[in-house]
């Protein structure tokens, strides 16, 4: 199976800071069509989310929120099938192997799901997004610069 792995703040929505409730999450203009267009992968999110360690907010509100942005892709026609995350900060809770720039979130989601990394794409919007697929041996990683029109572009190359 091959698999795209999405960052989310800045990628799927705008990273407006620790996001954890649906009033404050406002998907990226383009995010429905331009997913639309990817048919013959299978789409995971990948997300640090250090609002946990930090307390800013809980898992259950995190998953909250992540229930229903899988159940508006999926209104859109759109399946996200797992969201991993890495509810840690290496100075709250120390290291850890599932943080980006690690590879872990995408290694277990590999794993589980039986993803061909080599064939698979990662698109972020920070380095360390771009690192951690790397890590992972992730075939084709991607930074979002804010134009899904030239990423879409690119991927097609």
């Amino acid at each position: 199976m091959k698999a795209v792995f999405l960052d989310r703040d800045g990628v799927i929505n705008e990273d407006d800071g620790y996001v954890y409730r649906k009033e404050d999450f406002h998907f990226k203009e383009g995010i429905f069509d331009f997913l639309r267009g990817l048919k013959e992968y299978q789409l995971f999110i990948v997300t640090n989310q250090s609002g946990i360690a930090r307390g800013y907010y809980d898992e259950e509100q995190f998953h909250t929120l992540m229930q229903w942005v899988k159940e508006v892709f999926l209104e859109e026609g759109i399946v996200i099938v797992d969201v991993a995350f890495c509810p840690h900060h290496p100075n709250i809770t120390g290291s850890c192997s599932c943080r980006k720039p690690q590879g872990g979130m995408i290694l277990s989601l590999a794993e589980q799901y039986g993803i061909n990394l080599s064939s698979s794409l990662l698109i972020g919007d920070k380095q360390s997004d771009i690192e951690a697929g790397h890590s992972a041996g992730v075939g084709r990683n991607f930074l979002f610069t804010g134009s899904f029109s030239s990423l879409k572009k690119e991927i097609e190359e």
